[in-house]
């Protein structure tokens, strides 16, 4: 039996967002979950990146688990798009990938991305299309799904982008669909720099860090909407702890004499808390509630 189902734009599930575009798709191929409405940002760009392009990528993606409860939307490609989607699910983030091709698992493509698909429905997330299954990846589909990359989400971040990339299509559409767009800046030697500096010049927003990025699309409450996610999903040891510091500051020799752990299992629980964005360390050695 396929796992794939068709939501139409009628249809009460089919995103709110994408209705409202230009062109909109009639109707869309899904596996696993899409949502009608949901904050999402793309994450888009070359599919030969340098190491800045990657670690930059990486960086937004865990800053954004920290601050929002952003849905991130990308292409599968190679390069910036795989380290998208692979950062989202690292950080526990919600992604959806949008393809030029079916969503079947023999069609996907690029191939060496259909482990990734899987990954992303198993963890919660969509793989879409407008085109039906066993639909190959024809030239034309891939600029024609940046539209929708695009008019699901709120902006569009561009990290590392020649000249030609299809993420300056998928930038442009953005400014045409009324939506943010942002951009990393990079080297003025290096080509992969050209895509985010021009629409720096053009007046789109320059990021540094994801708070530049939350701040633009004003959406403070999904800070607390990812707090209370986290919360859903931590062992015992973690939520006792966390509600040890959440009134005050306290050190390991503290949290342990109120919670009567081990040492060992306090610094490893205030791992996994770090790891979720909840807790930090001070400079003086204290455990701070975030």
């Amino acid at each position: 039996m396929s796992d794939i189902s068709t939501i139409y734009a009628k249809d009460k599930n089919f995103p709110k967002l994408l209705k409202e575009i230009h062109l909109p798709p009639q109707l869309l191929y899904v596996r696993g979950v899409l949502k009608a409405e949901e904050h999402c940002l793309a994450v888009v760009g070359t599919r030969k990146p340098t190491r800045y392009g990657i670690e930059a990528t990486e960086k937004i993606i865990r800053e954004l688990a920290k601050l929002s409860n952003l849905t991130i939307v990308s292409g599968l490609a190679t390069g910036i798009d795989t380290a998208t989607h692979l950062g989202a699910l690292k950080n526990n983030l919600r992604t959806i990938a949008v393809l030029g091709t079916g969503v079947d698992s023999k069609t996907i493509f690029p191939p060496q991305n259909k482990n990734l698909a899987e990954k992303i429905i198993q963890a919660g997330g969509a793989v879409i299309s407008e085109y039906p299954e066993g639909a190959p990846g024809l030239a034309h589909h891939f600029p024609e799904r940046n539209r929708i990359i695009s008019g699901l989400s709120l902006g569009t971040l561009i990290i590392e982008a020649k000249e030609k990339s299809g993420a300056l299509i998928t930038a442009r559409l953005s400014l045409e669909q009324n939506r943010e767009v942002f951009c990393l800046p990079g080297s003025i030697f290096s080509s992969n720099s050209f895509g985010p500096h021009l629409f720096i010049k053009k007046g789109a927003k320059l990021v540094t860090s994801a708070e530049d990025i939350v701040e633009e699309l004003n959406l403070p409450n999904l800070l607390e909407i990812r707090k209370e996610k986290l919360e859903i999903l931590l062992t015992k040891e973690e939520k006792f702890i966390l509600d040890a510091i959440s009134n005050e500051p306290l050190t390991v020799d503290e949290i342990k004499e109120k919670t009567q752990f081990s040492t060992s299992g306090i610094l490893s629980t205030l791992s996994m808390l770090e790891l979720k964005g909840l807790v930090k360390r001070g400079d003086n050695g204290q455990w701070i509630g975030l």
